[in-house]
């Protein structure tokens, strides 16, 4: 059985549709009770979902109390001119893309038919339930828990998964040490999603906000992961440890102290270029065994400045 809670959505939905309700109510309006359906039905995860729901609602309805006005009117309210009215309207929502409204739109149109004449009171009566119910659902979706020290948390431990990778590869380098499970790995992977899922969300509730420094981050980390993974079953797999690991492990030892959100991309890469100028310096492979390793590094040096580029290219939190 799952753990019993309350979400804050959830508050806000409860005490959006009462605030509703009690404003309906207020004035004395028929069917005050659909203000709270209309509130619940605009209460979304996010600002822009919020408003888009709004949208969608607020123009399937408007199109609803003109079918109903069209159809009943002309000929009768009928379950069999109902059923027609919703065989035509349907596909008009779904041709005007607002057939998330289609609920709400609903409500309206059993008003009408209940009441089973079309009057300007009526007519002002579900105009009035429309804004009061749409308002309230916007007023309490304004308010969004602040996220920023959870995207942290999510940024920190990626950064200690990443430092711990590299001081791995270090070591493996030293020592040929294949104890190693990889399970930073995993967790990383699991961290940029969720971390990417929430910064997404993020951008979602700021309206005027296109893109996330957060959202940004953890892209930029999920890209270097894809080399991370790419390249660490050539350098577990070295035939031998050659003089060269030594210049690559001083590397990835320095490269693993410094995992953090902060630019030093460029730095790192003007050292890895003098690691692969030491590293030509070296003498030249005496055997097939030795050919390979080399290669193998020189490979990772390459790939550690794509990794490092990723970085650079990264404008931080702005």
């Amino acid at each position: 059985m799952k753990k019993f809670s309350i979400g804050y959505r959830t508050l806000k939905t409860a005490v959006g549709a009462t605030i509703a309700i009690i404003v309906a109510q207020y004035f004395d309006l028929q069917f005050f009770t659909a203000a709270g359906i209309l509130t619940i039905l605009c209460v979304q995860p996010t600002k822009k979902k919020s408003l888009h729901a709004v949208y969608t609602r607020v123009v399937a309805s408007t199109v609803s109390m003109l079918f109903a006005f069209l159809f009943f009117e002309i000929f009768g309210y009928h379950p069999l001119v109902l059923g027609v009215m919703l065989l035509l309207f349907i596909p008009t929502l779904v041709s005007f893309r607002v057939i998330a409204g289609f609920i709400s739109s609903v409500v309206i149109i059993m008003h009408i038919y209940s009441q089973a004449n079309f009057t300007l009171a009526l007519l002002y009566n579900e105009l009035a339930l429309m804004a009061v119910g749409f308002t309230a659902g916007l007023l309490v979706n304004m308010y969004m828990p602040d996220t920023q020290a959870e995207l942290d948390y999510y940024r920190r431990r990626i950064e200690v998964l990443y430092a711990q990778i590299f001081s791995e590869i270090t070591k493996y380098l030293r020592d040929g040490d294949t104890l190693w499970d990889g399970n930073e790995l995993v967790k990383a992977i699991d961290y940029i999603n969720k971390g990417k899922a929430l910064a997404f969300l993020n951008v979602e509730n700021h309206l005027m906000r296109k893109e996330d420094g957060y959202y940004l981050y953890f892209d930029m980390r999920e890209k270097q992961l894809e080399i991370i993974e790419r390249v660490l079953p050539k350098i577990t797999a070295l035939p031998v440890i050659v003089q060269q690991a030594e210049l690559v492990a001083v590397f990835t030892e320095e490269l693993s102290e410094n995992v953090h959100s902060g630019n030093t991309a460029r730095h790192f890469r003007e050292k890895l270029a003098e690691v692969k100028e030491e590293f030509a310096a070296l003498p030249l492979p005496s055997d097939h065994q030795t050919f390979l390793a080399m290669a193998a590094l020189y490979q990772f040096i390459e790939e550690m400045d794509a990794y490092l580029a990723i970085k650079q290219s990264f404008k931080g939190f702005q």
